[in-house]
């Protein structure tokens, strides 16, 4: 699994919980009567809420660190995972540096809200 799959996972649940539900199709067709599969709604998901609930919150700076978020959601936060993730949300350049981590964690805020959740401006582009 990707690292932010895992960083996804660990804040809108698992991807267990995200399967997708078949349904009937009684045509009396063989290849129409295949299950039509529909994904489940996923709620929106309240991301500055749902990370101050996680335990350790009050003692990391989540909000402005990528590795206090990535520490947050028990995934490695080393430059190792770090350089990993940031080749995954796009940038093949990464060094660890003060200015790489911030757009880490930007990007990563992004794709958060790309992906369901709801996302304060303050932590996006």
């Amino acid at each position: 699994m990707s690292i932010f799959g895992r960083i996804k996972d660990a804040i809108f649940g698992s991807d267990a919980e995200a399967q997708e539900t078949p349904r009937p199709s009684p045509t009396g067709n063989a290849w129409a009567d295949a299950p039509v599969v529909e994904p489940k709604a996923r709620p929106m998901v309240d991301i500055e809420s749902s990370l101050d609930n996680m335990p350790g919150a009050d003692r990391l700076n989540w909000r402005t660190s990528i590795v206090d978020l990535m520490k947050l959601i028990g995934v490695d936060s080393d430059y190792e995972s770090r350089k990993a993730l940031a080749g995954e949300l796009g940038r093949v350049d990464y060094t660890g540096s003060a200015e790489d981590n911030v757009w880490l964690h930007r990007r990563v805020m992004n794709e958060l809200g790309a992906n369901g959740g709801q996302v304060p401006a303050e932590f996006r582009d």
